[in-house]
Parts: structure tokens; C-alpha cells; sequence
């Protein structure tokens, strides 16, 4: 398990729309990284709505907001579009980031442990929760920033 101090480790994987992330590409903000189980289900859908509907404080406090599971792109796609998201969903597919931040335990794994990550602009983590609230986590994380 990621603790504060520890350097996140970085990432490289695609979002819903095909563009293709880095973790160093993040470098000098702040990042807020959720773990979701699963594309529109209820849970997932309170978190993200309520990113989406942060996004401006979060952007006012210099920091990204990066949504990530299993799913597949198309699902990921049809869930962002369903819901209006403002910031990416990360697909995972392969579960290598998943098992590096502690968001399951092996590659067969079918979704994702809903954990938050706030990393600092230092590529450091400054908060590691290994299980959050959906319907508060997006307000805790902004409150902590």
C-alpha cells in the first residue's frame, strides 16, 4: 500500500476518448486519482457526478482530476457521455496500474478497489485512501487541498 512521501508511480494508459495519459505529464499540479469498480452503477456514478460538479474548485486549486477502471474504453465513453463528465476516465484494462496503486491484487482482478489518490505537484503522494466514500470522496479530496 502507497503511503505520503512515497513517489507515485507513474503510468502510462489511454482514456475514453483514445488520448493516452502519463502520470508525468501531471507534473507541477496537483492530481486526484479515483478508482471506480464500475462504469455507470450507482456508486461510481455519485463519485463521478460529484467530481463533475467540483471541477471548478478543484481547477482553482491547480489540480486534475483523473477518473480510472477496467472498463473498457466504449464503456468508459458511454458512461462520460451519459453523465457529462469534464475530466478523463482512464481505462485500465490491463490492470497494471490498478495493482501498482493497490486497487486489486491481481491481473484477473474484475474491477477496482475504490481508492483515492491525491499526488502533489512533486509526483509524491500526499494522501492514499484505500477505501473511500463515493458520494463524499470528491468533496473530502477538494476540502483537502
Amino acid at each position: 500500500m502507497l503511503k505520503p512521501g512515497d513517489t507515485a508511480p507513474d503510468f502510462t494508459v489511454r482514456d475514453h476518448t483514445g488520448r493516452t495519459h502519463s502520470l508525468s505529464d501531471y507534473r507541477g499540479k496537483t492530481v486526484v486519482l479515483w478508482f471506480y469498480p464500475k462504469a455507470d452503477t450507482p456508486g461510481c456514478t455519485a463519485e463521478g457526478c460529484g467530481f463533475r460538479d467540483h471541477k471548478a474548485g478543484y481547477q482553482q486549486k491547480n489540480a486534475e482530476i483523473l477518473g480510472i477502471s477496467f472498463d473498457t474504453p466504449q464503456e468508459n465513453q458511454a458512461f462520460s457521455e451519459k453523465f457529462g463528465f469534464n475530466f478523463p476516465l482512464l481505462c485500465d484494462t490491463d490492470r497494471k496500474v490498478g495493482l501498482a496503486y493497490g486497487a486489486c491484487d491481481d491481473a484477473q482482478a474484475p474491477n477496482a478497489r475504490r481508492v483515492g489518490v491525491i499526488i502533489g505537484p512533486d509526483g509524491k503522494v500526499k494522501e492514499y485512501s484505500p477505501k473511500v466514500d463515493a458520494r463524499s470522496f470528491p468533496q473530502q479530496a477538494l476540502a483537502g487541498l
